[in-house]
């Protein structure tokens, strides 16, 4: 019974998710070109609360837990555990008063609407993970610009997914580079759980009645600490996070 009800509301949630793609890819398109890169990144904010809200016909349950006040003078490099693409959308939902920038693979940047057209405009950076040297580059223009713009960057240095919601390690070069390029920047560690459950298989089929959240931890402070040092506490602080029950 209950993969029943897993298919048909994944199903009608899917439809869901293409059709609010399909409406904004032209309004992002008119924000950035009439008004510029911070309406457009409003547009994309809205984007993904009717993304994320919309997992609600799902019978899934949101919620964000904040443990510090961040700052919006300066700024910041998240630095989350990856499960599932609905990390990236409650991360930008969530964290919309900072203007989340995602270090992203560069094959997400052609063919799908909306989000595709945002990894273009936003200034995200799009690696290409056999070129080590394209990817300090696109790493390092993502850091100059939130040293710039005061947004943030968010990175996953898992690299990629984990599906069981264990963490993998946490690799350091792309944190080192917006550490050193950004140098104002603070680094705040974010703890997402239950994502992986949502969706293990890939789009479809989604699972029904899965609680999920997203824990923004204490910021470390990166000035008199090595990278090694940033990127341990940040793994372990969110490692102790979800081991909680």
């Amino acid at each position: 019974m209950r993969k029943i009800i897993d298919y048909v509301l994944g199903s009608i949630y899917l439809v869901y998710f293409g059709l609010v793609l399909l409406l904004f890819h032209p309004i992002q398109m008119l924000c950035f070109h009439l008004f510029g890169r911070r309406v457009h990144q409003k547009s994309v904010h809205v984007l993904n609360g009717f993304l994320l809200y919309g997992l609600t016909m799902l019978g899934t349950r949101l919620r964000v837990i904040t443990k510090t006040n961040l700052p919006t003078e300066r700024p910041i490099i998240f630095i989350a555990n990856h499960q599932s693409m609905f990390d990236i959308v409650g991360m930008i939902w969530f964290l919309r008063k900072n203007f989340p920038i995602f270090v992203s693979k560069i094959e997400l940047a052609k063919g799908i609407p909306s989000i595709s057209y945002n990894l273009q405009k936003s200034g995200a950076a799009l690696i290409d993970r056999q070129d080590g040297k394209q990817a300090i580059m696109e790493i390092s223009k993502l850091a100059k610009l939130i040293e710039e713009t005061k947004f943030a960057a968010c990175i996953f240095p898992e690299g990629t997914r984990s599906r069981t919601g264990a963490l993998k390690p946490f690799a350091t070069g792309g944190v080192a580079i917006l550490v050193k390029k950004a140098p104002s920047a603070l680094v705040v560690p974010i703890a997402i759980k239950n994502t992986g459950k949502l969706n293990p298989k890939g789009i479809f089929p989604l699972s029904s009645f899965v609680h999920l959240s997203w824990t923004i931890l204490e910021p470390i402070e990166p000035k008199g600490k090595t990278i090694d040092e940033i990127v341990e506490v940040a793994k372990s602080n969110i490692d102790r996070e979800l081991s909680h029950s």
